[in-house]
């Protein structure tokens, strides 16, 4: 019955029933074996890209002879297949078919988990919703899946769903949910998880006491971080981990120097990511020696060979504080082959200290240029007043079709998260919004702020500069924060880049003028503004 169905399904769509009849001429002979699974995921996955319905739908004819219609990679890999050559309706009458007369609980759920795995949510969701019965596996590959393809707001939505639903959430829901929380940077929704955790009676392991301690961090709660911290086993090098990391992103250097010490004193061996962790410590809080002891201790007491992170590390490190050429050296000297990330480091530097010779060496070796590349170099001779030269590097980008990626930001407000992207006027209060932001800027200006118009491309007037720096994502979040918050709150903001000098100084004037605590995560760290200073004391 079951071959039948799926026999139904080629005689049910046209372009199946061509190919069905014609799969001879369009395979080569190399094809008339029977293919295994790899082979036919292999073409699949070949199809995606060259759009070519005919081989997915012989390749299809290829599954049901050789009886590989029950196979769950098979299943996604050409759901997948027909949503990329635009036939959805073939794709949702497969799906139709295998749920028909072959649902199995295990095979779906493993359906999903490939779904998920090849970046195909939608179709995962497509499978979840027709499945006629779902465990607590179903549940969590949605949500783990959402959460692994960076659609937190969606693995919450889940969530919710899950617990209106008559499935528990268990121990590996959680481990998802939060990490989603910490991701998003979202307190209400962190705190929400945890009660519900407690609640449940939830059980802690290590997995998720370092979870937790990561989410509150990244929520820009150190302080409960730590307090979770105090409270759970530390005997599982994971939970150390995850507190060196949270404080180094909150730029609390010698706290992490502490904690290390703490860990070498509870007879806990640090591991490759540890060190990663102190590395990264040591550049936010411009530790150099420091960051040079540890690198060879690293080596030289626990053994562990240096990865392309460490080195990522040491070089960020020497970079950022103006040892420039020693960070270079570094790299020369590395055994294996320097990474993109390692010559951005190296690119920022140069930006930083106005390095335009070796900052074109970091260039050279960038294989696939990004925008913001681009605009470090770009940047790199506008500091240096190479107008010409940083308006060749733009011309390059648009006559290459490269986009400088777009700074958005988030906050959450009473539940709600918001979102902003530079330069967007399409959100429902942009004129409120309009209304703050002019007042804010016009505060700040006679309080002495100056816009940093030397970053803003070249070929436009100085007003036009202003009014693209005036609306950069973090700009925008913190006046509708203003707006829709009272005196004396503490206001939280996500970025996806780093925040520009311009934004930086101009944030701490507004802390200082209204008195508010205004707390920026951005691409590397936390930035907690308050009186007119930062907590990373303008360094990073």
């Amino acid at each position: 019955m079951r071959r039948h169905g799926m026999k139904m399904l080629s005689t049910q769509c046209p372009a199946m029933a061509i190919e069905c009849t014609s799969s001879r001429s369009t395979l080569t002979d190399t094809h008339h074996e029977t293919m295994d699974r790899l082979a036919l995921c292999r073409v699949l996955e070949s199809c995606k890209s060259s759009l070519d319905l005919k081989i997915v739908t012989g390749t299809h004819t290829r599954v049901i002879k050789g009886g590989y219609e029950t196979y769950p990679t098979i299943i996604g890999s050409l759901l997948s297949a027909y949503k990329h050559c635009v036939k959805l309706n073939l794709a949702y009458h497969f799906l139709d078919e295998v749920i028909r007369w072959n649902f199995d609980l295990v095979t779906m759920n493993i359906v999903i988990k490939n779904c998920m795995k090849i970046g195909e949510c939608d179709i995962a969701k497509k499978v979840f919703g027709k499945m006629p019965t779902k465990d607590v596996v179903s549940w969590n590959s949605m949500i783990g899946g959402f959460i692994k393809n960076a659609r937190f707001d969606e693995a919450l939505s889940f969530f919710r769903k899950m617990l209106r639903s008559m499935v528990e959430p268990d121990k590996f829901t959680f481990a998802s949910v939060i990490t989603g929380c910490a991701r998003l940077g979202a307190l209400n929704h962190a705190l929400w998880v945890h009660n519900l955790m407690i609640e449940k009676k939830i059980e802690l392991n290590f997995i998720l006491s370092a979870a937790l301690i990561d989410m509150y961090s990244k929520c820009g709660k150190i302080q409960i971080a730590k307090e979770v911290f105090d409270s759970v086993k530390r005997n599982n090098v994971s939970v150390w981990n995850s507190m060196i990391s949270g404080l180094a992103i909150h730029g609390l250097a010698t706290d992490v120097i502490a904690i290390f010490s703490r860990m070498e004193m509870e007879n806990v061996l640090p591991n490759a990511i540890t060190f990663i962790g102190v590395l990264t410590a040591c550049s936010h809080g411009g530790l150099v020696e420091e960051g040079r002891k540890f690198f060879d201790l690293m080596r030289n007491r626990y053994s562990i060979h240096p990865q392309l992170e460490h080195y990522g590390a040491i070089i960020d490190l020497l970079g950022r504080a103006g040892h420039v050429e020693e960070a270079y050296g570094i790299i020369t000297s590395m055994r294996m082959e320097a990474d993109v990330v390692i010559w951005r480091a190296l690119l920022s530097a140069c930006r930083t200290y106005q390095k335009p010779e070796l900052g074109e060496v970091a260039i050279a070796n960038i294989s696939r240029l990004m925008g913001g590349d681009y605009v470090l170099l770009s940047n790199m001779y506008c500091y240096i007043k190479r107008w010409d030269t940083a308006q060749r590097v733009r011309e390059t980008m648009k006559k290459k079709g490269v986009r400088k990626v777009q700074g958005k930001s988030c906050l959450e407000l009473e539940g709600a998260i918001h979102y902003f992207k530079a330069g967007d006027r399409s959100h429902p209060e942009t004129e409120a919004i309009d209304n703050v932001l002019g007042d804010l800027l016009q505060q700040t200006k006679l309080a002495g702020y100056l816009p940093a118009t030397e970053l803003v491309l070249m070929d436009v007037s100085e007003e036009e500069k202003e009014g693209n720096l005036y609306y950069h994502s973090e700009k925008l979040a913190l006046a509708y924060g203003i707006l829709k918050t009272s005196p004396g709150t503490e206001i939280r903001i996500s970025k996806n880049l780093r925040i520009c000098h311009d934004c930086h100084n101009w944030i701490k004037m507004i802390s200082r003028l209204l008195s508010r605590v205004i707390i920026v995560r951005d691409r590397i760290r936390f930035h907690r503004f308050e009186g007119g200073l930062c907590s990373c004391g303008d360094y990073w």
